[in-house]
């Protein structure tokens, strides 16, 4: 009898990995699709970073790696840490897992017990509300919308404190939309924390690099919240290193050693020779980064205004990542020339995929059912032509 256990029976699939699966899928069976589901970037790492992982080779790291991470690797995140964010970190608060999802479900798991209630605004990254699960916590959205640039505010969230919260999650910039809060909104939030030092604080930084309005900011600047925030970050977006898996925390000492344990028990320490790539990528300054987030800037613009040509089309403009979240509202009830509905945002997606053949990903995953989101992490001419794509595919529906 397959009868599988009823934590993963409640667990929803990764829709932007399904979406991406789907597309190429369709690839495979000889389909010109234009894949912007997947959030990855389309550069290479740089070579000074693989020379680092042939070195690791050569110098036979081969063995099993220390539970949360080599010494000079987390030397070298409290040295970025300190250097790029002004913030003081030992090496007894980093923990290096596989990846920032891995350094994300590490905490959850560590801090969270049956029925506790964790706030996250939408959109949301789609693992989020999904681990929560897992950890036997409840998810709590807190709405927000393209008119408010998709970010909450100190008092929205105070409203939806109870005494069961324990845990705000958020993203800056954010996946899926590109919103990036400013100095001031971390304040108010921090001063709104400050007053419920019960809630633990997640900020997730993994876009912390790819950012279009200025120097980033981390709630964990401000020191009366300090010992309630845990960063998350990792070197996957920032120096295009999405298969070495390298992720990791910055928290109170007591959490890192919470996590190391759980960590200890179900993966160990992560890829050795990975983690010496890492070291060199944190140590190897930011022009790559930076050469990047230009490429990325240039294409969001380009992107932008080709898809702002299709009327009823909302577009909001990302501060940071490499995202457009649109708002297709305009579209839903609508009826593509087989007939078919289009009643949410997720048929919508799988029509521009079977008929434009352009992958994206439905809102619905996100928090934020009346939008799509496209990645512009690719190349200039495949974004011509997925705007064009597009626009001809909505243009068909009656």
């Amino acid at each position: 009898m397959e009868q599988i256990s009823k934590r993963l029976s409640a667990l929803a699939a990764s829709q932007t990995l399904a979406m991406s699966q789907k597309s190429n899928e369709l690839k495979a069976a000889g389909k010109d699709v234009i894949n912007l589901s997947i959030g990855e970037p389309d550069f290479n790492t740089p070579d000074y970073v693989k020379d680092a992982a042939k070195k690791a080779i050569d110098d036979n790291f081969s063995f099993y790696s220390p539970v949360g991470g080599y010494k000079d690797l987390l030397e070298a995140v409290c040295a970025k840490l300190k250097r790029e964010n002004n913030l003081t970190y030992s090496t007894s608060q980093i923990v290096v897992s596989a990846g920032a999802k891995h350094a994300l479900s590490n905490v959850f798991l560590s801090l969270l017990n049956p029925g506790d209630e964790v706030l996250i605004p939408t959109p949301y990254w789609v693992s989020y509300p999904e681990m929560v699960k897992l950890a036997e916590a409840k998810p709590v959205f807190i709405p927000t919308n393209i008119k408010s640039g998709f970010k909450v505010t100190a008092a929205q969230v105070e409203k939806t404190i109870t005494s069961k919260t324990r845990m705000f999650v958020f993203s800056s910039p954010s996946n899926p939309c590109g919103a990036v809060y400013t100095k001031q909104e971390l304040a108010d939030l921090a001063n709104l924390f400050a007053k419920n030092p019960q809630i633990f604080v997640v900020a997730d930084e993994i876009y912390e690099h790819i950012n279009y309005v200025g120097e980033h900011q981390s709630i964990a600047q401000f020191e009366e919240i300090k010992n309630q925030v845990v960063i998350v970050n990792g070197v996957s977006k920032a120096y295009a290193m999405t298969g070495w898996r390298i992720g990791y925390i910055a928290a109170p000492e007591w959490v890192a050693k919470a996590c190391t344990k759980l960590q200890g028990q179900v993966t160990s320490g992560v890829c050795s020779i990975a983690q010496k790539a890492a070291v060199a990528a944190l140590n190897g300054g930011l022009e790559y980064p930076k050469q990047m987030t230009a490429a990325y800037l240039r294409r969001r613009d380009m992107f932008i205004a080709e898809l702002s040509k299709i009327e009823g089309l909302n577009i909001h403009i990302p501060d940071g990542a490499f995202y457009v979240f649109a708002e297709v509202t305009a579209f839903l009830g609508k009826t593509a020339p087989d007939g078919t509905v289009i009643k949410k945002s997720g048929d919508l997606a799988m029509y521009l995929l079977t008929e434009g053949l352009v992958a994206s990903v439905s809102g619905e995953g996100f928090g934020n059912p009346e939008c799509i989101r496209f990645s512009f992490a690719t190349s200039d001419e495949l974004l011509k032509k997925a705007a064009e794509r597009i626009k001809v595919a909505l243009e068909k529906l009656k």
